[in-house]
């Protein structure tokens, strides 16, 4: 199972390293979760009834999870009046080469995570309605409601004009 790997583990990189962007909305995010999620692939044996592909994507959502729910723990840290003295403020920013590619990235980033990361399964992946469920061991029907959710509120949010999306942010 392991030389499988090493084996097909090339040809899934670009879509492994698009979901990863898709659920970080930073490159330099998403090399670094492509990154721990090869590093993991390797590291660990392919469980053997799964597939890989599937096996891969659930590793990187787990480990987004993982370093989202970390991010949550040290901006709460960091938002301490205590802590907050003297921070260094991070100006590193992701900047997008096109306008209308930032609008949805924006867009996309406004979903719920569960939304998000089934939306790019399919739209971004192409994997199927019942590899989706598999992938994230859940019902079919929940990938089909989430994802007729997320697509909806992607519309909405595409669809008003930017200026009003920066008072409703707020």
């Amino acid at each position: 199972m392991q030389d499988e790997l090493t084996s097909q583990l090339p040809e899934l990189l670009p879509g492994l390293r698009r979901f990863a962007f898709s659920l970080t909305g930073s490159m330099a995010d998403a090399d670094d979760l492509l990154q721990s999620t090869v590093e993991r692939l390797l590291d660990r044996r392919v469980p053997e009834d799964v597939a890989l592909a599937k096996w891969a994507f659930r590793v990187c959502r787990n480990l987004w999870i993982d370093e989202y729910r970390a991010r949550k723990v040290r901006q709460q840290a960091a938002e301490q009046p205590e802590l907050s003295e003297g921070q260094i403020v991070d100006g590193e920013r992701a900047v997008a080469g096109e306008m209308e590619l930032e609008r949805v990235n924006r867009a996309m980033h406004q979903l719920p995570d569960e939304q998000r990361s089934i939306l790019s399964l399919v739209a971004l992946q192409g994997l199927s309605y019942k590899d989706v469920a598999a992938t994230l061991e859940i019902p079919i029907g929940t990938v089909m409601s989430r994802l007729a959710r997320a697509r909806a509120a992607l519309c909405d949010a595409l669809n008003t004009p930017p200026h009003k999306q920066a008072r409703t942010a707020h």
